[in-house]
C-alpha cells in the first residue's frame, strides 16, 4: 500500500478541509498570534508572516515524503480560515497516525475541532486503511480532552512529564515548562452513526493538543 498521502479536500455541513496554499498566509499568521496557541503549541512567538510561509511550503514536502499531513480548515459559506488538523509522526507499517488541531480565537464555541477532526478520521480508517489515530493533550488542556472525549476517543494513559507547553509570566514574557501528556486513541470500532454527525457537535472546541509546529 501506499505510504504517502494524497494531496485531498474534504467537506462536511459547514466545513472544507484542504491544502494551505500562499493566500492563507496572513491570515494563518494572525491565527496562530492567539495567547492560547502560544500557550499550548510550541509555535514560534510572535508569529510572523515568515513563519507562516515556512508552514505552507513544509505542508507540501511533508505530505509527499510521506510523514504526515496538514490541511486548512475553513467556513463554506465564507471561507474564512477556521483552523487547522495536522497528521504527524504517521507510521505506515502499523497504519497508525497522530492528529494534532487548533481553531482560531473567533470560531471557537462552535464544534468545528470536533467537525473537522472527525472528518479526518473517517476519512483515514474508511479510504487510507488505517488503524489507530493517536492524540496527545497537555494536562491542563482541558478543552482539548473535552474534544478528544466528544469525537469517542479512549483514554490510555499519562505519560509523565513527556511535553512542554509554555505559561506567561507578570511581565509578558513566555516561559517553557513541563507537562503530563494524557494519551488518547481512536479505532475505527470506536466510530458509530450516534457520534459526530455534521451538525451535532455541542459547544466544545479546541487549539491543539500537543504537537510539533516548529
Amino acid at each position: 500500500m501506499t505510504s504517502t498521502f494524497p494531496d485531498i479536500s474534504l467537506s462536511t455541513e459547514r466545513l472544507v478541509l484542504r491544502p494551505y496554499e500562499e493566500e492563507d498566509i496572513p491570515e494563518l499568521a494572525e491565527m496562530m498570534n492567539d495567547e492560547l496557541i502560544t500557550a499550548w503549541t510550541g509555535v514560534p512567538h510572535p508569529y510572523t508572516a515568515k513563519d507562516a510561509r515556512e508552514y505552507v511550503t513544509r505542508t507540501a514536502r511533508d505530505r509527499i515524503e510521506g510523514r504526515g499531513l496538514m490541511l486548512a480548515v475553513t467556513e463554506v459559506m465564507t471561507q474564512r480560515l477556521v483552523g487547522t488538523v495536522q497528521l504527524q509522526r504517521t507510521d505506515w507499517r502499523i497504519r497508525g497516525t497522530e492528529i494534532g488541531y487548533l481553531t482560531a480565537t473567533w470560531a471557537r464555541g462552535e464544534g468545528y475541532a470536533c467537525e473537522s477532526v472527525l472528518a479526518v478520521c473517517r476519512w483515514l480508517f474508511d479510504d487510507q486503511g488505517f488503524e489507530r489515530v493517536e492524540l496527545r493533550t497537555a494536562a491542563d488542556n482541558t478543552a482539548s480532552q473535552q474534544v478528544a472525549q466528544k469525537i469517542g476517543c479512549v483514554s490510555e494513559g499519562v505519560l509523565r512529564n513527556a511535553g512542554i507547553v509554555r505559561t506567561q509570566t507578570e511581565d509578558g514574557r513566555w516561559t517553557e515548562i513541563r507537562t503530563d501528556l494524557l494519551v488518547w486513541s481512536l479505532l475505527p470500532e470506536d466510530l458509530d452513526d450516534t457520534v459526530g454527525r455534521p451538525g451535532e457537535q455541542d459547544v466544545y472546541d479546541s487549539y491543539t493538543a500537543y504537537a510539533d509546529w516548529r
